[in-house]
């Protein structure tokens, strides 16, 4: 066995990625191998630490010193300071990990990490997602094993089922009775499928575990198999998520390497493997019939329901199909009981639940929450507010399928049956935060845009129903609204909730209706004022100088790319409407407030 005095944590998710955390990788490595202490400090490449908003991130144990927004340039300093001095670098730390006495707050002290409980991104940002020896030094696979030598097929789905486990997919169906459901279809062949296919905008929840833990994910399925009794699992996962799919790959080679994949595992009898198909990016293809169909190679459009998969699903066999998050929890349940893992969250929703957070919000990121925490607490506490100190206006949860809640309900507590009982619903987790500046109308617009794009077209409700409501939507924000244009959306949206074949259609309309029940005063304004409130809808705003403000310095006309703007120097300058394109230059570069919008 190895010991370091020093670990060096950096992570290569996506979002640190992107900053080049290879990058840094590669520069400590080289950096360590030029001061002689590559044997005494170890770097480990993680997946996401969940405060995106700070990548790339690197921590340093067992110190815990919390280093953020780090360049290549600052590694140097790193290894000659901290990891040769025993100097922590203060100035290129966390800020908010930095206490009153100048010592280093561990993470569960940091607001953002001070409310959450890490159960399905328990081992994110603190293994090498590319060993398996650390997922198996954090008790992974014991899971499994404990299945296989110790408990029955009903054992497990009992566990499962009194544990309250929901689909964390956006359905929430009870992920015991699933299984059960499964394991009662009489079938010589059976499957277990796992939806990666993470399609809504905002959304990154899955990918992270994927590139994180991706064991889990692997132990888990293998543990569905063996309640059902399935010997084949198939992951569909996005082709837009390389470092995930590179990680799964090496995770199932790993596996099976060590017997924990393949025939006769734990010496039980019971054989079980994996395979990846990658997705092409249809966001239809994360409805479960139209997922299967992909697998099955023929075109991703959803079937009619009943038989329902767990009676005939993938090539006509029972199959069960549960979503990333969903398998993550599983391992831990079997490991620290039902009880457990019914002892957090609310009376209907049980455990933790993750969310992407993103849009208006100063830490962005990805955060695991008990069920029933308010949305106040996960973006005044965990997310640190709205950046500039604006007016938060509305948070969408569930992606296109899902809606738009407001201030009013900020203090609801999360869980499945209260967001569907104001308009929304939990989806996959996708939190989009927007503040005061987001047309409400636009927003429901850029949704319904997503869905008219991705409607596979099997079915003539999401097909035609959508882009009418679309054509609405654009008639609107256009300045070409009619009286009548409210109701008509209203009714073709209740029509494609009532008739569409699948739930990707029967959800479409939510991001509509719920800005109509909670802003219609923005599509008010819109139709009869001819105004867009926010001031986003191009074709509804206007740019004027104010006279009296106006101090002739000519700055407003130089950057207007179309010359709409003419005058005198130390004149009064002034906007011709019929040229203006509206892009704002001037009021942005005017320093004397004297240009307005409305």
């Amino acid at each position: 066995m190895e010991y370091y005095r020093s670990q060096v944590l950096v992570c290569t998710g996506t979002g640190c990625s992107s900053s080049n955390s290879h990058g840094i990788v590669k520069r400590f490595e080289e950096e360590l191998a030029a001061n002689h202490i590559e044997k005494e400090v170890k770097i480990v490449p993680t997946g996401c630490f969940g405060l995106c908003e700070t990548g790339p991130v690197v921590i340093v144990y067992p110190e815990g010193s919390f280093y953020s927004h780090i360049k290549l340039a600052d590694v140097s300093r790193i290894v000659s300071e901290h990891l040769l001095k025993g100097r922590i670098v203060q100035d290129l730390l966390y800020k908010e990990s930095i206490a009153e006495d100048h010592s280093i707050r561990s993470l569960d002290e940091v607001s953002f990490y001070k409310k959450q409980k890490r159960v399905a991104l328990r081992n994110c940002g603190v293994i090498d997602p590319e060993n398996i020896d650390e997922y198996i030094a954090f008790d992974g696979y014991k899971a499994l094993e404990k299945c296989l030598t110790e408990l029955s097929r009903d054992d497990v789905i009992d566990i499962i089922k009194k544990s309250g486990l929901r689909g964390r997919g956006g359905g929430g169906f009870p992920t015991g009775l699933k299984w059960q459901f499964a394991k009662a279809s009489e079938s010589d062949i059976k499957y277990v499928c796992c939806n990666a296919d993470e399609g809504d905008p905002g959304a990154f929840m899955d990918r992270s575990v994927l590139e994180g833990d991706p064991h889990a994910v692997l132990e888990a399925m293998a543990i569905a198999g063996y309640a059902i009794g399935a010997q084949q699992g198939y992951i569909y996962v996005r082709a837009e998520y390389p470092i995930a799919v590179k990680r799964l790959r090496i995770a199932i080679d790993q596996a099976r390497e060590y017997g924990l994949l393949g025939s006769n595992i734990f010496d039980s009898g019971f054989s079980f493997d994996i395979d990846l198909r990658l997705g092409s990016g249809a966001f239809v293809c994360g409805e479960e019939t139209a997922l299967m169909a992909s697998i099955e190679g023929k075109r991703g459009e959803p079937r009619p329901r009943p038989p329902f998969p767990a009676v005939k699903g993938l090539f006509g066999k029972p199959t069960i199909l549960n979503n990333v998050e969903t398998f993550a929890n599983v391992g831990q349940i079997i490991l620290n009981g039902a009880e457990w893992f019914a002892s957090m969250g609310t009376e209907k929703s049980k455990g933790t639940k993750v969310f992407a957070l993103g849009g208006k919000i100063n830490n962005t990121g990805l955060v695991e929450i008990p069920m029933g925490t308010t949305l106040r607490e996960v973006i005044y506490e965990i997310g640190g507010g709205i950046p500039n100190d604006r007016k938060f206006k509305a948070a969408q949860t569930g992606g296109p399928s899902g809606g738009c809640i407001p201030a009013e309900h900020l203090d609801i507590p999360i869980d499945y049956d209260n967001l569907i009982a104001i308009g929304s619903m939990m989806g996959s987790g996708g939190m989009i935060v927007m503040d005061e500046d987001n047309c409400m109308v636009n927003i429901a617009k850029f949704f319904l845009e997503f869905t008219v794009d991705e409607s596979c077209g099997k079915c003539a409700p999401c097909r035609i129903g959508t882009r009418r409501m679309l054509e609405l939507l654009t008639k609107i924000t256009d300045g070409r609204g009619e009286e009548g244009d409210l109701e008509k959306l209203e009714t073709l949206a209740k029509n494609i909730k009532a008739a569409s074949l699948c739930g990707l259609g029967q959800t479409a309309p939510n991001p509509v209706l719920s800005t109509l029940r909670y802003f219609r005063d923005e599509y008010e304004a819109h139709i009869y004022e001819k105004r867009c409130p926010a001031g986003v809808c191009k074709a509804l705003l206007n740019y004027y100088i104010l006279p009296d403000k106006c101090k002739g310095c000519s700055l407003c006309s130089k950057v207007c790319p179309v010359g709409a703007i003419s005058g005198e120097l130390k004149g009064v300058y002034k906007i011709d409407a019929s040229k203006c394109i509206k892009c704002g230059a001037c009021m942005e570069k005017c320093k004397f407030g004297a240009i307005i919008r409305k």
